[in-house]
């Protein structure tokens, strides 16, 4: 098939380009490496010269912080619902929509509620759409997944008040093995979230990575919530993951049914011990 892949460059867009590659896929990567910006891409006529021949879209833009003219509204919502009235212009039937856990009713935070609202546009047009919905994800070249890891080396873990939090984290491989079943899957137009095996407090998983790299488990320190609040409106522009609304999104908690993305891969997904 031919594919545009938007996000090529990012995380996991990188992973899924890869995989497409591998499969004999014939992509047409867009990010702003490639060339595109999406801040420039808020129409159907924007997109329409790249969509020559697409017979599938994945879109994989996502940005877990604002910055200057890169805003949530803009990547989240604008572009994508733009893409995706184009690929009913240019006839493209199939779209892969990668949106987040937690978009939905109850998203409570400006990233949730800006996927959400390219998702409900693409369930009201006429195409095989699919909107994977993404726990945190986590494997090589992810920047959450090696600030987590860094966490747990250190002698004394910080915690985000009782890190009792739950979590289900995914490997970014079943996210692409997911991406990839959508392609040929027969029944489509379908929301799934994408999550790990089970779910484990944060605090566990921290742990886990510790174990795993051969250390012993550590000393941990709770940080008041109301305190890691406080300093996070300063500490959001050293280290973009500590937003106010990212903390607020990880004690609202992460979680969700794993069996429909069981039925639909045909297998479980990866737990946190079997994960590479």
């Amino acid at each position: 098939m031919k594919i545009l892949l938007t996000g090529a460059s990012g995380f996991i867009g990188r992973h899924i380009l890869r995989a497409l590659e591998q499969a004999g896929h014939e992509v047409v990567p867009v990010s702003r490496r490639h060339g595109v910006d999406f801040k420039h891409m808020l129409t159907p006529e924007d997109w329409l010269p790249h969509l020559k021949e697409v017979e599938a879209v994945i879109n994989s833009v996502g940005v877990i912080a604002e910055t200057r003219g890169q805003t949530f509204d803009t990547l989240h919502h604008r572009a994508p619902a733009a893409l995706f009235r184009a690929c009913v212009m240019a006839g493209v039937p199939r779209v892969v929509q990668i949106s987040a856990l937690g978009a939905d009713d109850q998203a409570i935070t400006p990233y949730q509620l800006s996927k959400k609202a390219a998702d409900d546009v693409l369930r009201s047009l006429p195409l095989e759409w699919f909107v994977l919905r993404p726990s945190l994800v986590y494997g090589e070249g992810g920047k959450s997944s090696a600030m987590f890891r860094f966490m747990a080396s250190l002698p004394i873990i910080p915690l985000v008040g009782d890190g009792r939090q739950r979590i289900q984290p995914v490997h970014v491989s079943d996210v692409v093995a997911t991406v990839l079943q959508c392609l040929p899957a027969a029944s489509a137009r379908r929301t799934l979230d994408v999550v790990g095996a089970y779910p484990l407090t944060f605090v566990d998983w921290l742990q886990s990575m510790r174990l795993e790299a051969g250390r012993k488990a550590a000393v941990t320190l709770p940080i008041p919530f109301s305190l890691i609040m406080a300093t996070a409106h300063v500490g959001r522009f050293v280290v973009p993951m500590l937003h106010p609304d990212n903390l607020r999104m990880l004690q609202h908690g992460n979680t969700a049914d794993v069996q429909s993305l069981a039925n639909f891969l045909g297998r479980m997904p990866l737990s946190v011990e079997e994960a590479p």
